[in-house]
């Protein structure tokens, strides 16, 4: 159904594309590229008429070639999901504390990234949001974004940023345990600096054909394609 072109585009050009440092407004220097290969999902699904939505994104990003030297070769890219990360966990109390409180251990609880927003329908919209991508190397770039588009043809525009905050998912706090209300991932990947960004056009269908966008939304939606990327002069 390509007349979803924009609409759901816009959400997977947003949360992938830009995380991989790309051209920005001066002449790109060195690039490369990565595969795409990842699911998104809308709340509520798009449809034909316009309306507001959210949405989330998972990745795989492979097959990565530059002319940047320590370019990664391959990563991941989320957007509006769920991480586990291990904190200090604190309490106040004895139990859980086996001495005297307070105590505090380490522990493993789930952070919420961002939820992406998004205005429009499976004709035409605009999106903005944060991404993650997590590379091979075991660095992370964070990406600040905002996409418009019409049809299957989306313009993205997003600027590497320094870091991403998550906050905490109270429901996965173990009982009579704190844990701390954020949690920052920083953009450590050194060849994806702050202030660079990306441009770049990808292919997408839903994940089930009987998504047509006007007697059922589209909820889930594959995206492939392949994401230039480049670092700015």
């Amino acid at each position: 159904m390509r007349r979803l072109g924009v609409g759901l585009a816009s959400v997977l050009l947003a949360v992938a594309c830009v995380v991989l440092g790309g051209p920005s407004a001066g002449a790109a220097t060195g690039g490369g590229g990565c595969q795409l290969q990842g699911t998104a999902n809308l709340s509520p699904p798009l449809s034909s008429n316009s309306g507001n939505f959210t949405y989330n994104f998972t990745g795989n990003l492979t097959g990565c070639q530059s002319n940047v030297a320590g370019a990664p070769t391959s990563g991941t890219v989320s957007a509006g999901v769920q991480l586990p990360e291990t904190v200090t966990l604190t309490a106040n109390t004895s139990p859980p504390c086996s001495g005297t409180p307070p105590c505090t251990t380490t522990g493993t609880v789930q952070y919420q990234e961002p939820t992406p927003t998004g205005t429009g329908s499976c004709g035409s919209s605009t999106t903005s949001g944060h991404a993650l991508a997590t590379w091979n190397d075991g660095k992370h770039t964070a990406v600040d974004y905002t996409t418009t588009g019409a049809l299957a043809a989306v313009n993205l525009q997003g600027t590497v940023a320094s870091s991403l905050t998550l906050t905490v998912v109270a429901s996965s706090v173990p009982a009579g345990w704190t844990a701390p209300s954020t949690y920052t991932i920083n953009s450590d990947e050194p060849v994806f600096t702050a202030g660079e960004g990306a441009l770049a056009q990808l292919t997408f269908q839903p994940t089930t054909p009987d998504q047509n966008c006007v007697t059922v939304g589209v909820s889930s939606a594959a995206i492939n394609g392949f994401v230039g990327i480049g670092s700015a002069s």
